[in-house]
């Protein structure tokens, strides 16, 4: 594919579109995004064999909208889709304003002052997109400044983690790389302190100093914090339990650590 004329003067190459859309499927989610002014619809892709009443309505309202429509094979629409039993013929590439790839964060946050906290969100293989929908949705409520979704061991924002963030998740602040370790590792680079929430640690993440500048990483619902992540960590935090309960949902997890994160900014 050629580079666009902006990467061949500047060098910088052109960002994914799985940086910069949020790509919905199936004829109800993708009438939903048509239909809230909200959003911004790049194109709608519908297959060669799609027929019926919704995709008129689609259709129309694409129409309406000067959203731009593309045929493509129904494998194709599969494919990109990501999914092959619910595309129902028809995904949306919708704007995601807020998602950018890791390395332009960094490079935006090393033009500010090096007083300038931030606060990370960082999820290790966590697999339930109903639990990724609802961390999306707690983080930027509380104003956290990215979460990072790695491309791998994480589901896609899909309409399943769309429904659970209540729709919050099309502008979420989301940061992506390959894999979370490859991300812990370029946080670290740039002076952010990556710190693993774990039932085991010594540090409590409501009582003890935190860095300024601080990344949380929530591991996988079963299996805790990967040996990859693990091996890219400055250290652990934990919350701390009382009445005998081992863990939190790490929707909950995700939701203590965020409101902690927030009440020591407002401090």
């Amino acid at each position: 594919m050629a580079r666009s004329s902006h990467a061949m003067l500047t060098g910088v190459p052109p960002r994914s579109p799985k940086d910069t859309f949020i790509t919905v499927y199936g004829r109800k989610p993708v009438l939903e995004a048509l239909t809230d002014p909200r959003l911004i619809v790049d194109k709608i892709i519908t297959a060669d064999n799609a027929r019926g009443g919704s995709l008129s309505a689609i259709l129309a309202a694409a129409k309406d909208r000067g959203v731009p429509v593309q045929q493509a094979t129904a494998h194709r629409v599969k494919v990109l889709a990501g999914n092959g039993h619910h595309d129902q013929g028809v995904l949306a590439d919708v704007v995601a304003p807020k998602m950018r790839p890791l390395p332009d964060y960094l490079e935006e946050l090393a033009q500010l002052p090096g007083d300038t906290p931030c606060a990370l969100l960082v999820l290790d293989a966590v697999t339930n997109p109903g639990n990724v929908g609802m961390v999306l949705r707690t983080a930027t409520a509380a104003g956290i400044d990215g979460v990072l979704l790695p491309r791998r061991g994480v589901p896609a924002i899909d309409p399943l983690v769309i429904k659970a963030s209540a729709g919050v998740a099309f502008r979420a602040p989301v940061l992506r790389a390959a894999t979370a370790a490859e991300g812990c590792a370029q946080l670290r680079a740039a002076g952010i302190r990556v710190l693993g929430l774990a039932g085991d640690a010594s540090v409590s993440l409501l009582r003890d100093p935190l860095p300024e500048r601080v990344a949380l990483v929530l591991g996988n619902e079963t299996d805790g914090l990967s040996d990859a992540v693990r091996a890219e960590l400055d250290g652990t935090v934990a919350i701390p339990m009382r009445g005998g309960v081992e863990s939190l949902n790490v929707a909950s997890a995700a939701a203590v650590a965020c409101y902690e994160l927030l009440r020591r900014r407002e401090a």
